[in-house]
């Protein structure tokens, strides 16, 4: 029996001590933001489908398609998400006409048909979202050399899931969205002077700098500066701007409202079943208190006679 209590106390303690860490470095990345002295801060965005009971905001989702399909899809693909999930519960929720009409936007090879040819049809729903090269070696040699990661679970990657940010009103995967819409915003056009200042071989990131990134030898080359990406240095140009897109609701296509919007799209794209999670999970709870009642109640009612 002691042994026994002494496995749980041990694992307890173990378990506490990972949500601790896991707790302690969730949206680390974005925390070192200001840590040099003139850097500017991240900024954290209120989402509408953070915390507990958050839920997406469907014309954001939409537009976050738009400003994906219409700039990022010139370099990124979305292999793992398909057309059909465009008009699934509890993502953009577009109508299955239109739907349909934005596969047949595009092309896919199929086959072989009857004669034994392949042949090009329209994309339908059932179809994933085209790449915008014929593969890795095609992207790299449109792009200098660098290959342009697959957005499909890219929120998921620089994200961190937190417990404390869940309960307190934000939800676990905040470090990936704020990090790409802070990413989106980090851009310079000249490499700012409090670069050029910092003395220590450390990053905003708490790593360590790239040798290049000192007041001696400091050139970007091909790359370009951006304040929140791990050693400044970035192969991708800045790729949006105010007005890059017009969205078709009408909304004011600035700087902030395009990168919140695609960061929204991508979070959903990582987490398409996040509303259905948060749904389960909450009727999961409530009913594991109830029951908790209830045998606490049995407890009493059979052991209430029962001198100790």
């Amino acid at each position: 029996m002691n042994n026994l209590k002494q496995n749980i106390t041990s694992i307890a303690r173990k378990t506490a001590i990972a949500l601790l860490v896991v707790t302690s470095v969730s949206g680390s990345a974005l925390a070192a933001g200001g840590s040099i002295e003139g850097a500017p801060e991240p900024a954290h965005i209120d989402w509408s489908w953070a915390g507990v009971f958050g839920t997406f905001d469907r014309a954001q989702l939409q537009r976050g398609y738009q400003v994906y399909k219409e700039v990022c899809a010139n370099c990124h693909a979305m292999d793992l998400v398909k057309f059909r999930n465009l008009s699934e519960p509890g993502g953009p929720e577009f109508s299955e006409a239109a739907v349909k009409a934005l596969a047949a936007e595009y092309e896919i090879e199929d086959g072989p048909d009857a004669e034994g040819e392949m042949f090009m049809r329209p994309r339908e729903p059932k179809d994933a979202m085209p790449a915008p090269f014929a593969n890795n070696n095609a992207a790299k040699s449109s792009n200098g050399g660098a290959l342009p990661p697959d957005l499909s679970l890219i929120a998921k990657a620089r994200g961190h899931f937190s417990f404390k940010d869940m309960f307190m009103g934000r939800d676990g995967l905040t470090g990936g969205s704020n990090y790409l819409y802070n990413l989106l915003l980090g851009y310079e056009d000249e490499v700012p002077e409090y670069i050029l200042a910092h003395d220590e071989h450390t990053n905003e990131m708490g790593k360590e700098a790239d040798p290049n990134f000192t007041e001696e030898h400091f050139e970007l080359g091909d790359s370009n500066f951006n304040n929140f990406f791990e050693g400044y240095k970035i192969a991708m140009a800045q790729p949006l701007d105010d007005d890059y897109v017009e969205y078709t609701d009408g909304t004011v296509a600035t700087l902030e409202q395009q990168a919140e919007d695609v960061a929204s799209f991508l979070i959903w794209a990582a987490e398409p079943k996040m509303e259905i999670r948060k749904s389960i999970g909450i009727k999961v709870l409530l009913y594991l208190i109830i029951l908790a009642g209830l045998m606490y109640a049995v407890k009493r009612r059979i052991w209430e006679n029962v001198r100790h």
